[in-house]
């Protein structure tokens, strides 16, 4: 199975938990079916990208990364790489890379959906479908900050940094509805 059909095939069994979630799920299999390459950072207009939000498994906290490009506290992720066979995979390893941590367990379904337009870096003006999976930290490990990122911090997820873009709230949202 190749990385496009694994997300053609988890994005069809995928409920999505709203209308709005719907909608974008349409879009991104509509896309698929239109473009054999649009797993890939050099797709054009748009390209599917793969995200993680890290949690604590002991206190309901998050992972997020102060982005080297964009500047913004982010979920960990991006482009899926040729070696990458799936989707869920895709985002383990970039949750891996980015943060330094060992032991992470993702959650095969995705969380939600974010599709959005760059506007800093080498794919300005771009569109990412991003699917955005959860990801468990093992307890006691320590991150370390990647060559891609300014900062990496835990963040209690009902006090998310200033300036979080909503969609990372909205994804903190969907993992910690009380917070």
């Amino acid at each position: 199975m190749t990385l496009h059909e694994d997300a053609t095939e988890v994005l069809t069994r995928w409920t999505p938990p709203d209308p709005e979630q719907a909608e974008l799920r349409e879009h991104y299999l509509k896309y698929l079916a239109s473009h054999e390459d649009g797993m890939r950072r050099s797709s054009r207009p748009e390209h599917l990208t793969a995200s993680a939000l890290v949690v604590d498994p002991a206190a309901p906290r998050v992972l997020l990364t102060l982005h080297g490009v964009v500047n913004r506290w982010l979920q960990l992720g991006g482009h899926c790489e040729p070696g990458d066979l799936t989707l869920s995979g895709a985002a383990l390893r970039e949750a891996s890379e980015e943060s330094g941590l060992r032991g992470l367990v993702i959650d095969p379904e995705p969380l939600q959906l974010s599709r959005h337009e760059l506007t800093a870096g080498g794919c300005r003006g771009v569109f990412h479908l991003d699917v955005q999976f959860r990801v468990t930290a093992a307890a006691g490990t320590e991150y370390v900050v990647s060559e891609e990122s300014h900062d990496l911090a835990w963040f209690d997820a009902g006090e998310l940094p200033g300036g979080v873009d909503h969609s990372v709230a909205d994804l903190v949202k969907r993992v910690y509805p009380q917070a």
